[in-house]
């Protein structure tokens, strides 16, 4: 800035200093929500930054009661300027609170940074060999209290359910067409068989099934020099074993008819399965996760919610 430019924003009115004064008061969060943001995000597992397009909420709290305000702009500079890095990491998120605080001195003692975008990665396909680019909607939150920055990273997984019940129903029902079929003649001939198996009557009921999806909170080290958002989304997957799909031919729905026929599961089952491989990450110091199953028997969701148990750690509810 210029000796001009010093000079006029001597000449500026300050309101928060000279205006008049206010009910006092402190307060828990004062900040700026809904920033938008692009920013290149380390991930263990990718050679490059990952780059998304961010929504961040910034808070301190104001624990002056005799203050009008904070320094708003100094919030969105400092995450601005963040948005500018090479990499984004979560020592990064963690200095952000730092600075806070340090350009709230007097004012603040905690601070808090949440943003929530989406992973877009690119997904192979299961038979054909094609692939397509696939979003997670993910979130990274940091806060600052008592001296301490703790760390949430947050990822949605979608994936398939077929409902046990509903398929050895419609198993029950083939068994009784296949038996009004060919039960009378007591012999059975194997290319008869396969002929009707072709036909839609051989299939006399489906299982119902539906697109699910898997809410995963995971508590991390601050000082991490890279998020493993990719990892984990791996993991979750292969656990359950019917990801939702993008690029798809007949080869790979009919890959994905299969993988659903050999992982039947209710809500419980895919909530324990995430709670398990959960349990695996050494990274992870406490998890929360919420597992929902978006009927199609149903007009309502099966839902599932789990921790990991840690004492004064995330809770059920």
């Amino acid at each position: 800035m210029n000796v001009k430019d010093t000079q006029v924003s001597q000449l500026m009115p300050d309101v928060a200093e000279a205006g008049k004064p206010v009910q006092k008061g402190t307060l828990d969060w004062v900040g700026m929500s809904g920033i938008s943001l692009p920013f290149p995000l380390r991930d263990a597992q990718s050679e490059r930054p990952l780059q998304v397009q961010a929504k961040l909420n910034t808070y301190v709290s104001l624990d002056d009661p005799n203050a009008k305000g904070i320094h708003m702009s100094r919030l969105y500079l400092s995450v601005e300027q963040m948005s500018r890095s090479d990499a984004v990491t979560p020592a990064e998120f963690a200095r952000q609170l730092d600075t806070f605080i340090e350009t709230h001195q007097g004012l603040s003692e905690r601070a808090s940074i949440a943003a929530e975008f989406d992973l877009v990665t690119l997904r192979s396909s299961l038979k054909s060999g094609n692939a397509g680019h696939k979003a997670y909607p993910a979130a990274i939150r940091a806060s600052y209290k008592d001296g301490q920055a703790e760390l949430e990273m947050e990822v949605n997984v979608p994936y398939s359910s077929t409902c046990p019940c509903s398929a050895a129903l419609s198993r029950q029902i083939i068994q009784q067409d296949f038996a009004a079929r060919f039960g009378a003649d007591g012999q059975v001939n194997v290319e008869d068989v396969l002929a009707y198996l072709a036909t839609e009557e051989g299939i006399g009921a489906t299982p119902h099934s539906q697109r699910s999806n898997a809410r995963v909170k995971i508590k991390v080290d601050p000082n991490l020099t890279a998020f493993p958002f990719l990892s984990l989304i791996d993991a979750i997957e292969a656990s359950l074993n019917t990801p939702v799909q993008t690029a798809v031919k007949r080869e790979d729905e009919q890959e994905f008819a299969r993988l659903n026929a050999r992982n039947l599961m209710f809500c419980e089952d895919a909530a324990r399965r995430v709670t398990a491989i959960l349990n695996q990450q050494s990274w992870a110091r406490d998890f929360w996760l919420r597992v929902d199953h978006f009927e199609s028997l149903h007009a309502h969701d099966a839902t599932a919610i789990n921790s990991k148990g840690v004492a004064g750690g995330y809770q059920p509810w």
